[in-house]
């Protein structure tokens, strides 16, 4: 007989605390090894939590919408029906999942337990499978499946990775899916609230861990450098490759992690023991967020992955961090990291350098203007402006000029490279 504790995990290096978004399990039902629990929203994603013990869950110590630190007892796994009844008879606290969430209130004093192995639980993508049996299927459908009586076992989810979502459910039940299952895995998030005048509206968990990665950035000795891009060549080939799937993401992404192949110190990073250069050339791109906050997928690789099936990773990046569903090192493993504003018409900008790297690339609108060539004639052209923002700890003025001249030099007179 045994009393298991359940943690608040901690599911990403730079998660201190975390959001409980829904338990899958009631108090009182079955839990096996290896069965998802609840779900935790961490600073960029959710995630399932799994059990690693067989038993009951016994309590429910914190109820859905509640905050926790890393580290602090969220709720008790018992193995067996007698110690599930003990804890009922000794009135340990069991709120309902759907509770009103009391972030601030201490958990209930829970009765000494039997002295035993802590539980394990490991943080889970809802789109990791473990076992053959396991079913992959949001917390939503799982709730829907219960509600309509439908046997997740052997359906086929629509979602990103043949995840099960609501739609697949909705389907299987005869209904006319409230969502096409085609576009579950891409539809936009709720739009935003805006707040009342006069009322003060809480940071989201994301918005919380880009403030204090914002914070962080203040510790670092950064410079910026501006350049020039003439950019006619690259919006004719963009032309041409636009109707195959390329985005201008991937294009400056590519002519990004090229030019940094010729320029490694740009992808390098500082530490404590000197000058950490990564063994991969990972592209962080940050992407808005709904509802407030930015996240930023990684196209890993992205000097040795073709401009198409790069394009192709983009569009599955984005579609699954609208749906809170990255994996930690899709959005952690970044090495250099781009910004582009262009789309907004943004002309130029600056933007902060993200803890952890070397550089960031700001990338303003690529737009037509009148330029003096080198004979005196004047000529119009596109260009863009563009700003890098450097750590001085490891790169230098030189180093952050040589790599955009370069990067220019590739995007002017040979953007067709792109694609070799």
């Amino acid at each position: 007989m045994a009393t298991f504790e359940i943690f608040m995990p901690a599911l990403s290096s730079t998660m201190t605390e975390g959001k409980i978004v829904e338990w899958l399990k009631q108090p009182g039902d079955r839990v096996e090894r290896g069965e998802s629990v609840l779900v935790v929203e961490s600073d960029k994603a959710d995630m399932d939590v799994e059990s690693f013990e067989a038993g009951f869950l016994g309590a429910v110590l914190l109820p859905a919408g509640s905050t926790a630190p890393v580290g602090e007892t969220i709720g008790l796994v018992v193995e067996t029906e007698a110690e599930l009844e003990n804890l009922r008879a000794n009135g340990t606290a069991t709120p309902s999942p759907t509770a009103t969430p009391t972030a601030t209130a201490p958990p209930a004093a829970v009765p000494p337990p039997t002295p035993a192995p802590e539980v394990n639980v490991e943080p889970k993508p809802e789109v990791a499978a473990v076992g053959a049996n396991r079913v992959i299927a949001s917390p939503r459908a799982r709730k829907l499946a219960q509600q309509l009586g439908v046997k997740l076992e052997g359906l086929q989810g629509s979602g990103p990775h043949g995840r099960l979502v609501a739609a697949d459910v909705e389907k299987a039940a005869g209904q006319v899916p409230s969502i096409a299952p085609a576009a579950a895995a891409v539809v936009p998030l709720p739009a935003v609230v805006v707040a009342a005048p006069g009322e003060t509206k809480p940071f989201s968990t994301l918005q919380q861990a880009v403030n204090r990665n914002m914070m962080a950035s203040l510790a670092t000795p950064s410079f910026r450098v501006g350049y020039t891009i003439t950019t006619t060549k690259l919006d004719a080939f963009y032309k041409q490759v636009k109707p195959k799937g390329v985005t201008m993401t991937a294009l400056l992404a590519k002519a990004v992690a090229l030019t940094l192949v010729r320029h490694p110190q740009l992808n390098a990073a500082y530490s404590d023991a000197g000058t950490s250069f990564p063994t991969a050339i990972n592209v962080a791109v940050a992407v808005a967020m709904e509802g407030g906050g930015l996240l930023t997928p990684v196209l890993a690789q992205a000097d040795r992955v073709d401009l198409y099936s790069l394009s192709r990773n983009w569009a599955d990046l984005v579609a699954r961090a609208r749906t809170k569903q990255l994996k930690p090192e899709e959005y952690s493993s970044g090495t250099f990291t781009l910004s582009n504003l262009g789309m907004f018409g943004v002309d130029r900008f600056d933007a902060i350098l993200p803890p952890g790297t070397g550089a960031i690339l700001a990338v303003g609108a690529s737009r037509p203007v009148v330029v003096a060539n080198s004979d005196g004639s004047i000529a119009v052209k596109a260009q863009m402006q563009v700003n890098i923002t450097a750590d001085h700890r490891v790169i230098y003025g030189a180093d952050a000029a040589a790599f955009l001249k370069d990067l220019a030099l590739l995007i002017e007179n040979d953007p067709e490279s792109l694609a070799l």
